[in-house]
């Protein structure tokens, strides 16, 4: 398959997204993780398959000048991010479809997914710069966490959900879908919103899913550090200072 890539659409620290006719090409920098590659491919097969999400079609995984890439099906709309910011008189409009829809993600199951406590697991472990004590307090609050199996997409944020023109949302990025606790996924969409500086419209985020799920804030609250190490195991430099901060491990009242 022929595959152009004449027109950029998202630049990423590890991969760039091209726009060819009706198809998206993923293209990841060179020597990126083939496993990690074919998990993430695999990974949105059994969420395409296994749900009735409206999700992109994978089409193809490729490889052009010795860079992996995923071609799936080029979703036209605009991303919700880019409606919030367009509109801010439409926050809470937006913020109330944006949870209904993590709600109904959530709804569903995907039995062959990795379990998100599993995945917390090795990102803790692989840390390199915290306390030995701080790596025990984390895992021992993880392993005290409730096992769930709801499906998890992982990095649910707004840039992540497209308004197509007809209304309808499909939802984008599959590459961090776990099953698990729902209260983590609502945790980690709520540091998005923080470590992008919109901390206002964080907790209305939070509060709007608390009271959408019935789940107590506090059970939230308590995966934050959980959170904040499995996103410094990227090793995003820009972050590390706040997610430090994120990792002490408190009770929140």
């Amino acid at each position: 398959m022929y595959l152009n890539l004449e027109n950029p659409i998202a630049q990423r620290k590890t991969k760039t997204v091209y726009k060819d006719g009706d198809k998206t090409i993923k293209l990841f920098v060179e020597n990126y993780s083939k496993a990690d590659v074919l998990n993430e491919a695999l990974n949105q097969a059994r969420v395409e398959e296994g749900t009735d999400l409206s999700i992109p079609k994978l089409l193809e995984v490729s490889k052009i000048d010795n860079r992996w890439a995923l071609v799936s099906e080029y979703v036209e709309g605009t991303p919700l991010d880019k409606l919030m910011e367009q509109n801010p008189d439409k926050i809470d409009e937006y913020l109330n479809w944006f949870v209904d829809i993590q709600m109904y993600i959530l709804s569903k199951t995907v039995p062959l997914l990795n379990p998100i406590k599993e995945k917390y697991k090795r990102k803790i472990n692989s840390l390199k710069d915290i306390t030995d004590n701080a790596r025990y307090e984390l895992l021992q609050r993880l392993d005290g966490m409730k096992n769930h199996t709801k499906l998890c997409h992982g990095d649910y944020n707004p840039s992540n959900v497209i308004i197509k023109p007809n209304g309808e949302a499909t939802i984008l990025d599959w590459s961090h879908v776990t099953i698990g606790n729902a209260s983590a996924d609502a945790a980690n969409s709520y540091m998005q919103f923080v470590m992008d500086g919109k901390e206002e419209i964080a907790n209305k985020y939070l509060d709007l899913f608390v009271e959408k799920s019935g789940i107590d804030k506090n059970l939230i609250q308590r995966w934050l550090p959980i959170v904040a190490a499995s996103r410094k195991a990227k090793g995003t430099k820009e972050e590390q200072e706040i997610l430090n901060k994120w990792i002490d491990v408190i009770d929140f009242q």
